[in-house]
């Protein structure tokens, strides 16, 4: 039996008094946490509430407006963490580089002349302690990922706010070191 879609019933006589009619009963939020439609969950549109708002784990409820402060500080803070934490891989990587190797081939030029384009390819041992650090942040980053991902999924306009802004805020900070690389031989841009 599917216990989680069920509302609680509640008996009320009838007009004979010889009868019970069973009728759901609807917890109504008027703290703006109710996702509409009379039950209880997750919000499937965006919406401003900030009383009974779930984040993230089961016992973690936002209750007030400087509870979604917090929050919101929290979660900008995170994904701007999360933005840094890429852009700390691609720099440790590059650090890193153990095995670096050099291929060269001809390619035509604009008036008919011949140039020679060197590609650079870089490699690590798999069994080394860059390579397991690496893996241990990918983890730690894939983790952070998927709770931005399910803090966005509540549709609570605040907390989207601040994922986005936080991921700008983080993007701006730290991916001003990163190199752009363009790859010449990429057609489809």
């Amino acid at each position: 039996m599917d216990h989680m879609n069920h509302t609680p019933l509640q008996a009320e006589p009838t007009p004979n008094h010889h009868h019970t009619h069973v009728q759901p009963t609807t917890a109504h939020n008027h703290g703006g946490g109710d996702s509409g439609g009379g039950h209880m969950g997750m919000a499937m549109t965006f919406n401003l509430n900030y009383l009974n708002v779930p984040l993230l784990f089961e016992g973690l409820l936002i209750n007030s407006p400087g509870e979604m402060v917090a929050a919101c500080i929290g979660v900008f803070l995170l994904a701007a963490l999360y933005e840094g934490l890429k852009i700390g891989r691609e720099v440790l990587l590059r650090r890193s580089q153990v095995n670096v190797r050099y291929n060269s081939m001809p390619v035509p030029g604009a008036d008919g002349t011949v140039l020679m384009e060197t590609h650079k390819t870089v490699g690590q041992r798999m069994l080394s302690s860059a390579h397991f650090l690496q893996t241990l942040l990918h983890i730690i980053q894939v983790v952070i990922s998927y709770f931005l991902m399910l803090i966005f999924m509540t549709y609570n306009g605040y907390l989207c706010i601040a994922v986005a802004a936080g991921a700008g805020m983080g993007y701006f900070l730290f991916s001003w070191r990163k190199a752009v690389v363009v790859d010449i031989t990429e057609h489809c841009h």
